[in-house]
């Protein structure tokens, strides 16, 4: 029997993929794509592509009204200063807890790299900032989802103080539970990523991420990460190694 296309052997297929991944890759304009490393993260780099070639820059994600915040919101609670937890740090564990003990009056989140002028920002400093409040839904892969009020300063306002590079294209997040992950500068400068200190009119709570945890709305959960101390704008990507998602069996991109 003569094979058409659709009787492709697996490798000339894999071979036809990876072709359509390049073809993505030359009409991305100023975002290089992750490097994932392997075959079996070609589905996420094609899903990101196909979502920055498709997809309008800066597409709001819904926004639902008061009425609508769940009961009972999303906890999975973790505290970055509990030994006994898997991802504690022994570098960073100690000194959440002496800041947590302390409600956070030393707590400073820096922001360095690919910038202008590298700055480090208390609390009190972000809050003085121009806010965003926000009641978007918290889609969570492991079963958290909620809808949540979210109120804190737009990524871009801090991205915007301390001026990026020409080169800068990616920004990465360091939590004292020693997870590191980051996101381009689209989703950077989407006007739904904000750094979050407060959820449902109240301050940020111990198990949602305090003092500060960033807000991307434009996907999954587990890219809002919880207990930020550090931001490092890059010109390259950087998959954050062993602390970061794709090492530990997560999509880097994980639009919604």
């Amino acid at each position: 029997m003569k094979k058409g296309k659709e009787d492709l052997p697996r490798r000339d297929f894999m071979k036809a993929l990876a072709s359509s991944a390049g073809l993505a890759l030359a009409g991305c304009g100023q975002t290089e794509p992750p490097t994932y490393g392997h075959l079996l993260r070609m589905g996420d780099l094609l899903t990101y592509k196909a979502h920055r070639l498709l997809l309008p820059e800066h597409a709001l994600a819904r926004e639902y009204d008061y009425g609508d915040i769940s009961s009972v919101p999303a906890i999975g609670t973790t505290n970055p200063a509990d030994p006994a937890r898997s991802i504690y740090s022994a570098e960073h564990g100690p000194v959440y807890e002496k800041l947590l003990a302390d409600e956070f009056a030393d707590w400073k989140l820096t922001v360095e790299g690919s910038v202008l002028r590298p700055a480090a920002f208390t609390l009190a400093e972000l809050k003085r900032l121009p806010s965003r409040t926000q009641i978007t839904r918290h889609a969570c892969e492991e079963g958290w989802s909620a809808i949540c009020q979210w109120t804190g300063v737009p990524l871009r306002s801090i991205l915007e103080a301390v001026g990026l590079q020409p080169g800068a294209r990616y920004v990465q997040f360091h939590a004292y539970d020693d997870l590191a992950d980051g996101i381009d500068m689209l989703d950077a400068l989407h006007p739904q990523t904000i750094l979050a200190y407060g959820m449902n009119g109240r301050e940020l709570p111990l198990g949602h991420g305090a003092p500060l945890r960033l807000r991307v709305e434009t996907q999954v959960g587990y890219k809002s990460m919880k207990f930020l101390r550090r931001i490092v704008v890059t010109e390259h990507f950087d998959d954050n190694g062993s602390q970061g998602a794709i090492q530990n069996g997560w999509s880097w991109y994980a639009g919604i």
